[in-house]
């Protein structure tokens, strides 16, 4: 069974404890948030929360008592209440939440601030997030002030309030065995998903019925909802790099490019494919194609443990710029367009970003001022591309053309797994399923 258990997230919080060996953790989820009137868009919780508690409610606070790297587990969630059960869904509720989410306690929201001045008196240091005025680090800063206005008691505040969010996110960027195994379904489905928009051009005429198509394939596979909003470019819009208006109409003589990944248990999938809509690449569709996919085929080649984030996003920078020199875009040297910078008219962004419970997920790129070195367990997205767009300077020929072509890797103790493998890409590939 592939999934996460309570035990798997209260192995986070000691974790968690063990690094910040002293003090009072609080970290609030993330609020609902209005579409328009009294209605609200569906509901998704803070990232970081939920990696610590695996609780889906909106309204909830999880704080930790740390002493000698051991920590005491306390919710605060909504109280059931029948009434508001009926319209919005069932609550979990403080009493099943202890067992449920291997809580040590757990109690209404509504009594946070009450105890809150108990939880903090005598403590040196506050773990949590600070400067963004939310109603959270208004109940901190009440709190603080009314055990200082105690101090003839012999009660002391905190006097340290330390950012929590980069400790979280270090235990983040390292995906354990059930988190892999999470991303590989995640990937599945997001692939089955771009190989089904293949089949669906052919009698498709607007860009939103393939969106539609893909959207299908998530929910029907049980996906919670799409990761990040689907790119569905046709044509020129492909140069437009987060382009989501999706609403163009298809020239079938034109390429799509898919940018679409699915949420799934949690965690993210982030694909890309660029295939020609005839279901046969026309010449210059393929050498531009089998540029860009000859650079993600050796940058992924060259990811391993050891290696600098950056130096996959070099390899395929190298592979670009020759590409491009031998179609005449860009001329020169490798080393001379690369200094000069001028491929960047046609590649302006970088090869890959961190993945997992966010589409860019977290953690440094940088440590001590260098390129942070690949360790297994890593995962990763890796996706060159090549945008030409149709007022560009560049012969006709190329005019309108938008690559990407963008896997999810993970970083093993032998290389690299491509957990995306199932998505069609070479051009032998996507040529027979469209013209099966």
């Amino acid at each position: 069974m592939i999934g996460l258990i309570e035990q798997d997230f209260k192995q986070r919080r000691q974790r968690l404890a063990r690094t910040l060996k002293e003090g009072v953790f609080i970290l609030c989820t993330a609020p609902q948030v209005i579409r328009n009137a009294d209605t609200h868009f569906n509901y998704r919780w803070d990232s970081n929360f939920h990696y610590l508690t695996g609780f889906k409610e909106p309204n909830a606070v999880l704080l930790m008592i740390i002493h000698d790297g051991l920590s005491q587990d306390i919710l605060f969630c909504q109280p059931k209440d029948p009434d508001k059960e009926i319209w919005d869904g069932l609550r979990l509720g403080p009493e099943a939440a202890v067992e449920e989410l291997a809580m040590d306690e757990a109690y209404s929201i509504h009594e946070l601030n009450d105890r809150l001045s108990h939880y903090l008196t005598d403590q040196t240091t506050i773990f949590s997030t600070w400067g963004n005025k939310s109603p959270l680090e208004e109940s901190i800063v009440n709190a603080i002030n009314d055990i200082k206005s105690r101090a003839r008691q012999g009660v002391s505040a905190p006097s340290q309030w330390v950012d929590v969010l980069s400790s979280i996110h270090e235990m983040r960027l390292i995906k354990d065995s059930s988190e892999i195994a999470i991303l590989r379904h995640g990937a599945n489905i997001a692939a089955r998903a771009h190989n089904r928009s293949m089949l669906a051009i052919k009698d498709a005429r607007y860009e939103y019925e393939i969106e539609a198509v893909i959207l299908h394939e998530f929910k029907h596979s049980g996906a919670d909802a799409p990761a990040y909003p689907s790119i569905v470019a046709a044509g020129n819009h492909a140069t437009i790099l987060h382009y989501i208006e999706n609403n163009g109409s298809l020239n079938k003589k034109d390429l799509m490019l898919i940018d679409a990944g699915c949420e799934w248990q949690g965690y993210a999938s982030d694909i890309t494919r660029t295939f020609p809509m005839s279901g046969s690449f026309s010449g210059v569709q393929k050498e531009l194609y089998e540029i860009v996919l000859d650079a993600q085929m050796k940058a992924i080649d060259c990811i391993k443990p050891g290696i600098q984030f950056n130096d996959y996003h070099l390899c395929a920078v190298r592979a670009l710029v020759a590409g491009l020199i031998d179609l005449k875009l860009c001329t020169g040297t490798v080393d001379g367009v690369i200094e000069s910078g001028d491929y960047r008219r046609f590649y302006m962004h970088r090869t890959g970003h961190w993945l997992g419970r966010d589409v860019h997920d977290v953690g440094q790129y940088s440590v001590e001022g260098q390129s942070r070195r690949l360790e297994p367990g890593m995962v990763m997205t890796v996706e060159p591309g090549l945008y030409i767009r149709a007022d560009s300077s560049v012969p006709e020929q190329f005019h309108g053309i938008g690559i990407r072509i963008e896997d999810d890797v993970l970083v093993t103790h032998q290389g690299v797994e491509i957990l995306t493998n199932q998505a069609y890409k070479t051009v032998d590939e996507i040529e027979s399923w469209m013209n099966q």
